[in-house]
C-alpha cells in the first residue's frame, strides 16, 4: 500500500511541476467560449420544451435502462431512434453506443485481428488510441494530415487495413484531407473511419457532417458520430451497413458488457435531431466563426480553422496558463491546453465559438485577447 501511494504521490508532484496538473472545475458565471456546445442546443429553451412534448407521450417511461441491450435494455424507441439517426445520415444502419469513447473503443477494438493493420493520424483522439491499444491489430502512426507519411505506412501494412481520422480534430480544429485518405484507401483496399465528432450539427446539409458535405459517404467503411456536441445531448453511435451493425452487436465489448443509455437520453436525442432539421443552425454559426477570425487576422499563432474550435499558439504551460486565467479574470471562460495533452511547445489556448455567443461578446473577447497576448 505504502508503495502505491509513494507512486501515486510523485506522478501528481511531477505534472504540478511541470505546470500541467489537471483539476475539476464548477460551473462558472463566465461567458462561454470552451464548451462543445456550438448550436447551443443544451441551453435550449426550444429544444427543452420539445424533449417535455415529447417525454409527455411515454408516461410510464423508465429512468433507467434496466441493463445492456442484450438483456432488457433494448425497446422499441431505442430501434426507431437508430432508424432515425441513419436516414439521416444516408447509411443502413445506426448502432447507439454511450459515448464517442465507447463507440470509438467499440469498432477499433473489435474490428481489426491479429494480423490487421490499424493506421491513424498522430492526432487521433485519445478514444480510437485506446481501442487500438485493445485490438491484437499491428498499429500506425501517419503524420498529422500528412499523405506521403500515410502512404509509405500503407505499403508496410499487412492483414486488413483500417484507417482512423477524424473530420475535425479536437486540439487544433483543422480538416482532415478525407478526399484525398478516401483515394489512398481505395489504392490499397484499406477500410477508413471517420470519427466526426466535432463535424456534426456544424458542417453539411443540415449539419450532416464532412463526409456527407464531401459526397464521401459510400468511399467511407464507417462513422462515428456523437451528440454530446454540437447535439447538446449525450451519447453516440456508429454509422455503416448491416453487416458492420450486427458485428459490433455480437463483438463490441463496450456495447456488449455496458448498461444501455436511459429512455430520457434516447428522448433527448430524437428531439435534438428533430431540431437540427427544424431550420439552418449552422449559418449563423459560421457568421461568429468569420467575426472571430476577422478580429484577430493580424495576431500570431492563430491557427488556420473554419470549425467552431479556434486555436491560438501560446508555447509554454506556463505562459499560456497565465493568459487564461487573465482572460477568466476578464469574463471569458477560455481555457489552457497544456502539455502532455499537447505536444511541449504547441501548447495554446482553445476557443470554441457558439451561437449563444453574441457578436458583442466575440469582440470584447478578440479585444482581451490582443491585449494579453501581445502584451
Amino acid at each position: 500500500m505504502k508503495a502505491i501511494r509513494n507512486f501515486i504521490s510523485e506522478k501528481l508532484d511531477t505534472r504540478e511541476k511541470d505546470n500541467a496538473l489537471r483539476i475539476l472545475k464548477t460551473e462558472s458565471n463566465l461567458e462561454d467560449f470552451c464548451s462543445n456546445d456550438y448550436l447551443g442546443f443544451s441551453r435550449s429553451a426550444d429544444l427543452k420544451r420539445l424533449f417535455e412534448d415529447e417525454l409527455e407521450k411515454y408516461p410510464e417511461y423508465k429512468l433507467g435502462s434496466g441493463g445492456s441491450r442484450l438483456l432488457a435494455g433494448n425497446d422499441q424507441y431505442t430501434e426507431d431512434l437508430e432508424a432515425i439517426i441513419a436516414e439521416f445520415h444516408n447509411c443502413e444502419s445506426s448502432l447507439l453506443f454511450n459515448s464517442g469513447y465507447d463507440a470509438n473503443v467499440g469498432i477499433f477494438s473489435s474490428l481489426p485481428q491479429r494480423g490487421d493493420t490499424i493506421i491513424c493520424d498522430e492526432n487521433i483522439h485519445a478514444s480510437i488510441i485506446d481501442g487500438a491499444r485493445l485490438s491484437h491489430a499491428a498499429r500506425f502512426i501517419f503524420k498529422h494530415n500528412d499523405m506521403e507519411s500515410l502512404e509509405q505506412k500503407l505499403k508496410a501494412a499487412q492483414g486488413r487495413i483500417f484507417i482512423g481520422v477524424e473530420s475535425v480534430y479536437s486540439m487544433d480544429g483543422d480538416e482532415g484531407p478525407l478526399e484525398q485518405i478516401c483515394s489512398l484507401a481505395e489504392t490499397y483496399n484499406a477500410a477508413v473511419i471517420v470519427d466526426e465528432a466535432h463535424a456534426i450539427g456544424v458542417f453539411g446539409e443540415m449539419g450532416r457532417g464532412i463526409v456527407s458535405e464531401l459526397k464521401l459517404i459510400n468511399r467511407v467503411f464507417a462513422r462515428v458520430v456523437t451528440f454530446g456536441k454540437a447535439l447538446g445531448v449525450h451519447g453516440a453511435a456508429v454509422l455503416g451497413n448491416n453487416e458492420l451493425k450486427a458485428y459490433l452487436i455480437n463483438f463490441a465489448r463496450p456495447f456488449i458488457y455496458t448498461t444501455a443509455q436511459p429512455f430520457v437520453s434516447n428522448v433527448a436525442i430524437k428531439v435534438s435531431h428533430d431540431y437540427l432539421k427544424s431550420r439552418n443552425h449552422q449559418l449563423e454559426l459560421h457568421e461568429k466563426i468569420q467575426k472571430f477570425r476577422n478580429n484577430l487576422n493580424n495576431i500570431p499563432g492563430l491557427a488556420n480553422s473554419r470549425s467552431g474550435i479556434q486555436i491560438l499558439l501560446v508555447p509554454g504551460n506556463a505562459k499560456v496558463k497565465g493568459i487564461a486565467s487573465k482572460l477568466q479574470n476578464s469574463g471569458f471562460d477560455v481555457r489552457a491546453i497544456l502539455s502532455p495533452t499537447v505536444p511541449t511547445g504547441l501548447e495554446r489556448l482553445r476557443i470554441c465559438i457558439h451561437n449563444h455567443n453574441s457578436f458583442e461578446q466575440i469582440n470584447a473577447l478578440c479585444d482581451s485577447l490582443k491585449h494579453h497576448c501581445e502584451a
